[in-house]
């Protein structure tokens, strides 16, 4: 899965940017998860995550548990934009590179 994220003003970036280390950290400790990587522009406002799960459930198990999900909910507001795209890939062929991801992204 990766995923694009901006918030609407710099004023919201050191917010965001403390919201996603936190995530990021559940994820290296959430069962079903292979691996995450976090890309921070704060300049640009935007931020990106990529990350591979041993199945949908696991994902969904993650962004349901907290803090994942209030950071969520707690974050919505600030957000300008919010992409994210998913796809199956065998597990002999991870990690995906960044190049993958962010072509997928641009094409949704």
């Amino acid at each position: 899965m990766a995923s694009r994220f901006e918030v609407h003003s710099a004023a919201h970036v050191p917010r965001f940017l403390v919201k996603s280390l936190l995530a990021w950290k559940q994820v290296r400790s959430t069962p079903g998860a292979y691996g995450v990587s976090l890309v921070a522009q704060p300049w640009k406002r935007t931020f990106w995550t990529l990350s591979a799960w041993e199945s949908d459930e696991a994902l969904r198990a993650y962004a349901t548990t907290e803090p994942h999900r209030s950071i969520m909910t707690g974050l919505g507001p600030v957000m300008k934009d919010a992409l994210f795209v998913r796809w199956e890939v065998a597990t002999d062929d991870l990690p995906v590179t960044w190049e993958e991801a962010r072509h997928r992204l641009a094409r949704r």
